[in-house]
Parts: C-alpha cells; sequence; structure tokens
C-alpha cells in the first residue's frame, strides 16, 4: 500500500509509546484495550506500512470447487480446448459436473483457463426489443458464405450457408448451396417452412436484410414492384416479408450472432471435400446445436424449450 492513511499514524504512535513506556501505560493513555496494543506490536515490524489493514477476505471458501472438479475441468479442457464456455459446460455436466455455469467460468479465470474479459466503453442505449410470445411469430433469415479455406472441393470454390432461426426458441434450420441467388433462397424458404411445419411451427413472418437474394426493391435495373422468387413464395403462401433498415445487421442479431458461433464451431475447424460432404456435416452441426443448451432460454436446448412450450400451453 503507497497512501499512508491516519489510521496507520495513530498505531505507529501507539505501538512506539507501547515499546518505549509498556502495555499498560499505552492502554491508559491511548485508550486501548491490551489485546489491540498486542495485536499490532505483533504485526509492527519497524515500518509504518505494516501497520495498515489488511484484507480479511478468507483464503478458502466452504463450497469452493474440490480438487477433483478442478482435475475434471483440466482434463477435459485438454482435448476440448477450442469449444465455448457454454457448451465446454455442457459437455461437463455429462461427466458428473454440477456446478453452475457462472461458477464454471470463474474457476477458469481463477486457473487461467479464461483470460478475464476487459470492461468496454458504454454504448448508446439501444430501443427496447420487441419479444416474441410464440413459436413461427418471426423467423430471422440470412446467408452466410463459408471460407473458401474450408473448401478442398477442386470442382467448385464458394458454398453458402442458408439459416432460418426461430426468434422465439432460437431453433434453427441450416442448409447448404453453391449459390445465393433469389432461386436459392426461394428454394430454401419452401424447405424451411415444410421443416419448422413438421416441427408444429407455422410460420407468420420472414424477417431478411436487404440483399438481392431476397428482395428486388433495391434492385435499379429492374421495377421495384416486381418481386422476386422469394418474395413471391412468401406472397403467395400469406407469409409476412419484413425487411430490416438498410445498414443495420443488428436488427437481425439473432440469426448473426448464431452464424458467429458456427464459425467458431464448426468452420475454424472443418474441411470440405465434395457438396455432398458439406450438406452431411452442415446437417450434423444443425442437430447438435439445435440440442445446444442456451442461456437466454435459461440453460435449456432449443429442441427442450420447445417441448416445455408445448407442455405448458396445450
Amino acid at each position: 500500500m503507497d497512501t499512508i492513511t491516519q489510521e496507520m499514524k495513530y498505531r505507529y504512535s501507539l505501538v512506539n509509546f507501547a515499546l518505549k513506556n509498556g502495555v499498560s501505560k499505552a492502554s491508559r493513555k491511548y485508550n486501548k484495550g491490551r489485546s489491540y496494543i498486542y495485536f499490532w506490536l505483533k504485526r509492527y515490524d519497524g515500518e509504518i506500512r505494516s501497520l495498515a489493514e489488511r484484507s480479511r477476505r478468507p483464503h478458502h471458501h466452504p463450497n469452493e470447487h474440490t480438487e477433483a472438479e478442478i482435475g475434471l475441468i483440466l482434463r477435459y479442457h485438454r482435448h476440448n480446448a477450442d469449444l465455448g464456455l457454454l457448451e465446454f459446460w455442457f459437455k461437463l455436466r455429462k461427466a458428473g459436473y454440477t456446478r453452475h455455469y457462472v461458477s464454471l467460468y470463474r474457476v477458469e479465470i481463477r486457473i487461467g483457463l479464461t483470460p478475464k474479459k476487459r470492461r468496454k466503453a458504454a454504448k448508446a442505449a439501444a430501443k427496447p426489443y420487441e419479444a416474441m410470445l410464440y413459436p413461427g411469430q418471426r423467423i430471422q433469415v440470412d446467408v452466410k458464405h463459408v471460407l473458401k479455406s474450408c473448401v478442398q472441393d477442386p470442382g467448385w470454390h464458394q458454398y453458402y450457408q442458408y439459416t432460418a432461426m426461430d426468434e422465439y426458441s432460437r431453433l434453427r434450420y441450416l442448409a447448404a448451396y453453391k449459390q445465393a441467388d433469389t432461386f436459392s433462397s426461394a428454394d430454401f424458404i419452401h424447405k424451411a417452412v415444410q421443416w419448422f411445419a413438421h416441427r408444429g411451427i407455422a410460420i407468420a413472418c420472414v424477417q431478411t436484410d436487404n440483399g438481392f437474394e431476397f428482395t428486388s426493391h433495391f434492385n435499379k435495373r429492374e421495377d421495384n414492384q416486381r418481386l422476386n422468387l422469394f418474395e413471391r413464395y412468401l406472397a403467395e403462401h400469406r407469409i409476412q416479408h419484413k425487411r430490416i433498415k438498410p445498414y443495420t445487421p443488428r436488427h437481425n442479431g439473432k440469426v448473426e450472432r448464431s452464424h458467429r458461433e458456427d464459425q467458431k464451431r464448426l468452420y475454424n475447424q472443418a474441411k470440405f471435400y465434395s457438396f455432398e460432404d458439406f450438406k452431411t456435416q452442415l446437417r450434423r452441426h444443425n442437430q447438435r446445436s439445435n440440442n445446444m443448451p442456451m442461456r437466454p432460454l435459461k440453460f435449456l436446448s432449443p429442441i427442450e424449450f420447445l417441448q416445455h412450450h408445448t407442455v405448458q400451453y396445450v
């Protein structure tokens, strides 16, 4: 401690008087108990800084992680270093780990597995978000460009992942395409509507960005009133098409956030040797992500959350 406080100066005067004149006289002069004086005499080493207050925080907690739990975390982390915290916690739970998600985060910081996050500067307050009330009320749709480094197919250089996410349950449907155009978008939304319907979800609204694969509204070469194949499909099936404000991808934030997780969990490690291989791996990843617990769903997976909704309202 660099600061010398008034309390430290007072104790310094007290212990020096006690050393010269005895504890009894110091007790009467300073009106302090003998035990108090003996305590600071034992602490005193000749420097005034030794009389500073010390933390009373205990070195151990009765509910702290046991050595067996720390060993389990280290052992699993050795073979799963690339997993995110939530997915790693889910894997530990299957192995018998019973602690809370936040407890795992704290102990990982303490033992050096996770760097402590720095506080970010405060951002402007966002407008209140419109919460969805039932599955299928609104579906966010977007396209992710697959990294060319992942594609090992010599006959093709670019793959695309189409994503449809239910805002209420976070349930996702993923599909693989070689082109990101209006034909692929129309084919995808047709399959997505059937996929969600098979799980008891009727889509009322589809939200997209303003890409040419989703809308011709900003296409100056064509009549703005002319609908492309994607918009025509939605109109024919009486599904509302909501376009977000231009240059604001955060308005499609749920699907954008899911693409970031896809990058970490799939594309940073995967290699696709053919388009069929890409479709197979994407289908497995889709099943895996729909069974992964999510913090906004109170640590239920989208499948479990949807089942809970069905039980509660049927």
